[in-house]
């Protein structure tokens, strides 16, 4: 494939971007056109609920949208979206497929690698998940002294750790009837202990979670564990996807087979949707292309996503990996570098914490950072009749169309006034009181948080990242990034035994280790 910044459909975009991107207005395109709304949104009807995705706060016109559609035509993203759901090896460097698509794959519909369905397998596992969740819960699973399982201990690290806890916390609401989980996410001695001293051992149940155990941090000294999760160990399924299969098992746990399914459900209608929906009605395809526009033309770097909704708040830190460890690439597929910018930082907390603590640089900071809204419909708990939620409800309408519009100078010189202020005093505030509004914002409301709405927004995002990828021209599926880390750790643990200063690396390291080395030793004695 030719590079991107070659491309006649990117160099079109380029082009008018350079000529027309410093006249997008926000308030003067919704004074323009008074049915925007209507033109840049899309209801999706999950028949589980709605999705909402309105995109109009956005600095883009119809024929942006246009050429932005083309380029992702002219990129191949159709014929590879159809490669990877037909089982084809696209994560070429690893000569693998790429399928955490069959995990959820709940039409049953045969996908083939190397000519073999993989989901009789699928459905097995899924299977052993669901007899196993229906023994812990219903109390026939003991522990060592008879009693029955009041608390579930995940370790794990990365997609492991990061995929369960993000939905069981999400999903909290749906575990009345299960065990607590407890998430211990590396070999923290004081973290493991802790967790421990607030349980009871003998009505705890242990998972060992790795999709492949071979990473060093996750302790892999129980057999059974490996007899569970070993059956999600696919090389189709990245750490970062393996959520839907038996790494998953801490989520069943805690929710429920049937929540459970759910969740793979909903995902399975959003690969539907993405697979079927012609590119410019397709979300997933729309939230990619928008991140391209700001990352490829207005020189983006970040991308914050701004749950309101505290049970989603680990759904920003999941999502770092998920993208960041995927697109985070400067190699092409055919090896050369790339002459643009590809992943963003991605980064976010929950919304009302967020507007006390960084939305001030979003508002009012040098740098352009385009922010995902998400808040549901319904709140999972009405306190004081809806009141509370009714309130979240306005600050995430009123942030993204503060965003939108801004404050003009005039705007604010009439506050002051009405204020009380003095000609002096209003003309001294005003510089601090104007905000430039035209920051781009998507907004996405759903009816509810239930597990199938979850797993379908978690789809959407995975498939955002998977056109990205496929735009840039890089593999999204492969993190020999990450790997080099865990060679050189290997190098080191033993260097750091015993009391000789270390020569074998730059002075940095050298310095370091030798100062752990003797500080050790020094409290030692």
């Amino acid at each position: 494939m030719a590079a991107l910044t070659q491309n006649p459909q990117f160099k079109k975009l380029q082009a008018w971007y350079h000529e027309h991107g410093s006249d997008l207005n926000l308030r003067r395109l919704f004074e323009g056109d008074k049915d925007r709304f209507n033109h840049f949104s899309l209801n999706l009807n999950t028949n589980h609920g709605h999705i909402l995705l309105d995109y109009s706060k956005n600095l883009v016109t119809e024929a942006v949208m246009q050429m932005l559609v083309d380029l992702a035509k002219s990129r191949g993203v159709e014929a590879a979206r159809e490669r990877m759901f037909n089982g084809e090896k696209i994560n070429f460097t690893e000569d693998r497929a790429v399928l955490h698509v069959a995990l959820r794959n709940r039409s049953n519909t045969p996908i083939l690698v190397d000519g073999k369905d993989v989901m009789p397998e699928v459905n097995r596992v899924l299977e052993k998940i669901k007899s196993f969740c229906h023994r812990v819960r219903s109390g026939e699973w003991k522990g060592y002294s008879g009693k029955s399982i009041t608390d579930v201990i995940n370790i794990g690290i990365g997609g492991s750790d990061l995929g369960p806890l993000m939905v069981t916390e999400a999903l909290k609401p749906y575990s009345s009837e299960g065990p607590r989980v407890w998430f211990v996410s590396n070999i923290d001695g004081t973290h493991i202990a802790k967790t421990l001293a607030a349980l009871k051992p003998e009505s705890s149940l242990f998972i060992i979670a790795s999709k492949t155990f071979t990473t060093q941090e996750t302790i892999t000294n129980a057999e059974t564990a490996k007899e569970w999760f070993l059956l999600s160990a696919k090389d189709w399924v990245g750490g970062r996807y393996s959520l839907w299969s038996a790494i998953g098992l801490s989520i069943a746990l805690h929710v429920g087979f049937d929540n459970f399914e759910q969740l793979l459900s909903g995902a399975h209608w959003m690969d539907q949707h993405f697979r079927t929906t012609p590119l410019e009605k397709n979300a997933p395809v729309l939230l990619a292309l928008l991140g391209v526009w700001y990352i490829n033309c207005f020189g983006c770097e970040t991308h914050a996503m701004l749950p309101y909704d505290q049970y989603l708040h680990r759904f920003a830190a999941y999502f770092q990996q998920g993208d960041m460890e995927s697109n985070g690439k400067y190699i092409t597929k055919s090896g050369t570098r790339v002459d643009h910018q590809t992943g963003p930082i991605v980064w976010g907390e929950p919304g009302t914490n967020g507007q006390h603590a960084f939305y001030q640089l979003i508002h009012q900071g040098t740098k352009m950072i385009p922010c995902d809204f998400l808040i549901p419909v319904q709140t999972q708990h009405p306190i004081r009749k809806g009141l509370h939620h009714k309130i979240l409800l306005a600050n995430f309408l009123a942030q993204t169309e503060a965003l939108m519009r801004g404050k003009s100078t005039e705007e604010a010189r009439k506050e002051l006034q009405a204020a009380g202020k003095s000609p002096e005093d209003s003309e001294k505030l005003l510089p601090h009181k104007v905000f430039e509004g035209n920051r781009p914002t998507n907004s996405i409301v759903f009816t509810k948080l239930t597990p199938f709405i979850l797993g379908a927004l978690i789809a959407m995002y995975e498939h955002k990242i998977f056109v990205q990828g496929i735009i840039w021209d890089i593999n999204s599926f492969d993190q020999w990034g990450v790997e080099l880390g865990k060679q050189l750790a290997k190098k080191i643990e033993p260097e750091l035994d015993g009391s000789s200063p270390v020569t074998s690396h730059d002075s940095s390291t050298n310095g370091l280790i030798n100062f752990i080395k003797q500080e050790r030793e020094a409290r030692s004695q």
